[in-house]
């Protein structure tokens, strides 16, 4: 598996970020979707990874900056090929160690609470990460689960 910065210009990583987007428009409703499209995720605070076999692609993952030492994970998502093989582990890792380098102490994420969120949650507490309250813009919603790490 090849982890490498992405552009987000290619059809195959648009097409795996709209399946992202539609299934969270499935899950949630509209004032309760937090993911964010191609345009939004093309912001400069905004790193954006894709995972590769050969020129398959196997998922994706974000990074998005909110102070020098604060960083939410966004845009998490495997490609149904290739759910059960490791990718979404990859990428967490790959970005809480390209959050590491930048000097980042803290990383949090928003999800659902809600069971087709479920292998999210499971993957995210097995990496240390914890329950918490909302963050950065964020305010309590049913919908939503917030979760944070302190990185050493």
């Amino acid at each position: 598996m090849e982890i490498r910065v992405d552009d987000l210009r290619g059809p195959a990583i648009a097409a795996l970020l709209q399946v992202h987007l539609d299934a969270m428009y499935q899950h949630s409703p509209p004032e309760s979707v937090h993911a964010l499209d191609l345009e939004a995720l093309r912001h400069p605070s905004i790193t954006f990874w894709s995972a590769h076999d050969g020129n398959d692609l196997m998922g994706c993952g974000a990074l998005k900056q909110l102070t020098p030492t604060h960083a939410e994970i966004k845009s998490m998502r495997t490609a149904q090929a290739h759910v059960r093989k490791g990718v979404a582990r990859a990428l967490l890792r790959h970005i809480e160690a390209a959050a590491r380098a930048r000097g980042i102490r803290q990383l949090s994420l928003e999800t659902g609470p809600h069971a087709p969120f479920a292998a999210a949650r499971q993957l995210y507490r097995s990496e240390g990460f914890q329950e918490c309250g909302p963050f950065a813009d964020y305010a309590l919603d049913p919908y939503s689960l917030f979760m944070t790490k302190t990185l050493s």
